[in-house]
């Protein structure tokens, strides 16, 4: 069972923090980091940053790089491509915002439940309502969201171990195309659960 996107029990001060603050907190960082970020140099405190909240939350380095890992190989593409057009300054600007920015919002994974994580958005929609809003439907979209990540993941990960199992090279149409069909699969399989249960409208 893959341990990317899920909670990692701990005492730390992160864990304590109230999911509402910690995902507002978390969204102007992000922003923040990426409206800053246009050096390359500017990568590496960032990421020491990040590195130290891993440290304080008590996240262990192995289930930190599994966070990432599934990132790689879409790093790898958007960096040749920004080399070709931009230079290796902005391919290493964009990858490294790109891999902080997701490197954060698994730190929200891992040390806040999902359950309070949906409390606090929906709480936060609560005033939407008098608009239209139902605040049950967003909260549910962004479980299955948040849900949906990890198992993308981990059919990422399953296809290139059965590639490696067999011997075979890297072919991009080969870990798409099989990643493609498993995810169509979970999401009919989801679909048909939400039916049966009659949240289908």
């Amino acid at each position: 069972m893959t341990t990317l996107g899920l909670y990692h029990p701990a005492t730390s001060p992160l864990h304590r923090l109230p999911a509402g603050p910690k995902l507002v907190v978390t969204a102007v960082a992000i922003v923040a980091l990426t409206l800053w970020i246009d050096r390359p140099w500017q990568v590496l405190p960032v990421a020491a940053a990040v590195a130290g909240l891993y440290a304080v939350a008590h996240i262990p380095v192995r289930l930190a790089v599994v966070q990432l890992r599934p990132l790689l190989w879409m790093l790898a593409f958007i960096a040749v491509f920004q080399i070709v057009v931009a230079g290796w300054e902005r391919a290493v600007v964009v990858c490294g915002s790109l891999l902080l920015a997701v490197a954060l919002a698994a730190l929200v994974t891992l040390t806040t439940r999902v359950t309070d994580m949906l409390d606090a958005i929906l709480t936060g929609l609560g005033p939407l309502r008098r608009i239209g809003v139902d605040p049950e439907r967003v909260g549910l979209v962004l479980v299955m969201t948040i849900r949906c990540i990890p198992l993308l993941g981990e059919l990422v990960t399953q296809v290139s171990d059965a590639r490696k199992a067999r011997g075979l090279g890297f072919s991009l149409r080969a870990l798409v195309v099989p990643v493609v069909v498993g995810a169509l699969r979970a999401a009919d399989a989801m679909g048909e659960a939400l039916s049966a249960r009659g949240v289908d409208d």
